[in-house]
């Protein structure tokens, strides 16, 4: 008699929790450090604007660091990864522009 094989049934398709259970606290970090690292990168084009860039990538590297130590699954590490990328050029860039005082205390 031959033996049909069953599939195993796949987990339902989520964004970021992968084991099935709910992760409020990594998916918040990585939101945050999200917008952080858009925030910095984009403003970092801007010479006058190094104030920002400084601040939200020094904030957004903090908050990326910290979200990858108590991440759970890959897909909540991979958009951290990518926030802390794009945060850690914002600071780099609003460093160079002027740095996180630059012009306030002189």
């Amino acid at each position: 008699m031959a033996q049909t094989v069953r599939p195993r049934p796949r987990p339902p398709v989520s964004l970021f929790a992968t084991d099935g259970r709910p992760h409020p606290l990594q998916d918040t970090l990585v939101a945050v450090t999200l917008v952080l690292g858009a925030l910095a990168f984009v403003t970092a084009m801007f010479h006058n604007l190094h104030l920002i860039s400084s601040w939200a990538g020094l904030i957004g590297i903090l908050t990326g660091a910290y979200g990858q130590y108590v991440s759970v699954t890959t897909r909540e590490r991979f958009p951290l990864i990518l926030g802390l990328g794009a945060s850690a050029i914002g600071f780099f860039l609003g460093m160079a522009h002027g740095g996180l005082f630059g012009g306030v205390i002189s």
